[in-house]
């Protein structure tokens, strides 16, 4: 029995769809838990004030400890998937990186033009960034229940996507959702970065010390980001940025389980506590919501299926191998699943309740809308090349 149940763990932990299925349970859970008679002592819950923590300037309530300490692990988790992809992966050559790059840039652009358009002069344009982000667990997630229906370079295309996606999320965190700079802490972040550079080239010292010395100083190097006014998730990205490409599949299997089955799921279970109004159809007379939801939804697949055809028009890319255009447009559709990231992005983007709720809710049915319409219009593409191939 132990056996059977120890070998049915390990299958869910590296099923590629199990963090996504892990992602709608918990948001499903957080939102009934929330609008439950208990719902009240449950989103309190999330909110109650650690007093030490505060005189320290540290996060003080559960949710900014989620957001702002556990969230940098998960920045740091993808910021050395986003160093392997450079160094030796599908972002390592200019050939390579042409395609994802010019269409994660473009899904960004457009849907931050659509949320402007809606949002021009109302007070809300500070949520731009909400529509731009791809959710890697999700998309993926998605794309993995097709198996053989989505080629094998479809799929690489969509990772690569979603790690320059990520990259440009993080840029625009760390350039419009921070707060007032504080140079003196900007410095100390350097002379972090500086012993973490020391550390590598010291030989005379062990490896196990050499590991809890890079602890050490990424901690201290969180803090600094988290007093320079620069959201302290960015320390993830630099702590990742300075770990040897060749200890990164150690880091990567130490923080990989921790991260996709305890803080992101955590996260969701923070972020998605919603209480829903009586008339859901409220929501969408928010121009927040639009923006978002036909941003993630429309301006996604848009910018980059357009912008991809222009530059295959125009001879600079190639299709990815054994694709479609019908194909590559139902993987562009899954781009526009946010989650993570896009809620993420609320919560510094927004302080007002009401302007959150609006957000998320709009995050969660365009999710959704392009999850469904994704991956429907993956199965009808595959089903049609499979037709006229036969005959």
């Amino acid at each position: 029995m132990y056996q059977k149940l120890r070998y049915t763990v390990k299958a869910f932990i590296h099923d590629s769809r199990s963090v996504g299925m892990l992602l709608l349970f918990c948001t499903f859970i957080s939102l009934l838990l929330c609008n439950l008679p208990m719902g009240a002592a449950y989103s309190h819950f999330w909110h109650l004030e650690f007093k030490g923590l505060h005189t320290l300037h540290l996060p003080h309530t559960p949710v900014e400890l989620i957001n702002d300490l556990l969230m940098s692990v998960f920045f740091f988790l993808a910021g050395m998937e986003i160093k392997r992809e450079l160094v030796k992966g599908e972002l390592s050559s200019l050939k390579k990186a042409a395609l994802p790059f010019v269409g994660a840039v473009s899904g960004v652009v457009f849907p931050a033009i659509i949320f402007l358009l809606f949002n021009r002069g109302t007070g809300f344009e500070h949520g731009w960034g909400i529509p731009t982000a791809t959710d890697i667990a999700f998309s993926l997630g998605v794309a993995a229940l097709l198996g053989s229906k989505v080629p094998y370079s479809l799929k690489i295309f969509l990772t690569a996507l979603a790690i320059i996606d990520d990259l440009c999320a993080i840029l625009i965190i760390a350039l419009f959702y921070g707060g007032q700079i504080a140079g003196i802490w900007l410095l100390v972040a350097t002379g972090c970065l500086l012993l973490l550079w020391a550390i590598n080239k010291v030989r005379s010292v062990t490896t196990t010390v050499k590991h809890l010395l890079r602890i050490a100083v990424a901690l201290l190097l969180w803090y600094a980001i988290l007093q320079s006014g620069i959201h302290p998730t960015i320390a993830g990205i630099l702590f990742a940025f300075m770990i040897p490409v060749e200890l990164l599949p150690l880091y990567e299997k130490k923080v990989h389980i921790p991260v996709n089955f305890i803080i992101v799921p955590v996260f969701a279970l923070a972020n998605t506590c919603i209480l829903l109004p009586d008339n859901l159809t409220a929501v969408f007379q928010s121009t927040v919501s639009w923006g978002i939801l036909l941003g993630l939804f429309i301006g996604k697949p848009l910018g980059i299926s357009l912008v991809a055809y222009m530059g295959i028009r125009a001879g600079w890319f190639r299709l990815p191998a054994g694709a479609n255009w019908n194909q590559f447009i139902g993987i562009t559709v899954l781009a526009g699943i946010g989650f993570t990231m896009s809620i993420f992005v609320t919560s510094l983007a927004y302080s007002e309740l009401g302007l959150q709720t609006d957000a998320k809710l709009a995050i969660l049915l365009a999710s959704v809308l392009a999850m469904v319409t994704g991956y429907g219009w993956l199965y009808a593409a595959s089903a049609k090349k499979t037709s006229s191939l036969s005959d």
